[in-house]
């Protein structure tokens, strides 16, 4: 077949033609095209769905990410604070401590200075105790003579009231 015949007009066949490009237009329209066209439809609103999906899910990281961001940071300010609140107490302790420390030695001096001055004073009787008797014995080995209850009283008085216990103690 020369080429000129697939190129030149036939009427008749170009009628049939159209009529089967109708008929298979018409049919791929109702038939195919509707189907074609909703899948295509359905894949555009998967894709659609999926952007918006992952554009709620950057959203959602980088929500996520700030509050990430703003929980440290306000676990560092706890933190200070905590560590701040801990150096308060501790060095308020440490205070109370010393006060307390203070205070026992305070009291523990007050009391070893009770007790010197208590014994003290026993000895300051004792040596007068002692003093006296010494005086009696020497009033009995000068006198000869052994003296009354009474007499020994009186002296005793007497030799106490002249006595200069604090002299004594001072020079032993």
């Amino acid at each position: 077949m020369p080429l000129a015949d697939l190129i030149s007009v036939v009427p008749g066949l170009m009628v049939w033609t159209i009529i089967a490009f109708g008929i298979t237009f018409f049919l791929l329209r109702r038939l195919a095209f509707g189907r074609i066209q909703g899948i295509i439809e359905q894949r555009r609103d998967r894709i659609r769905e999926a952007l918006d999906e992952a554009d709620k899910a950057r959203q959602e990281a980088r929500q996520l990410r700030e509050l990430t961001a703003k929980e440290r940071e306000q676990a560092k300010a706890d933190r200070e604070q905590i560590l701040e609140e801990s150096r308060r107490q501790a060095q308020a302790l440490f205070q109370q401590g010393r006060q307390k420390a203070d205070e026992d030695l305070r009291e523990r001096l007050a009391k070893n200075q009770e007790e010197l001055e208590a014994e003290n004073r026993r000895m300051q009787e004792q040596i007068r105790r002692d003093v006296v008797e010494l005086t009696l014995l020497a009033a009995e080995k000068v006198t000869g003579k052994t003296l009354d209850e009474d007499d020994q009283k009186r002296l005793i008085d007497e030799t106490i009231d002249e006595l200069d216990v604090n002299r004594l103690v001072s020079e032993n």
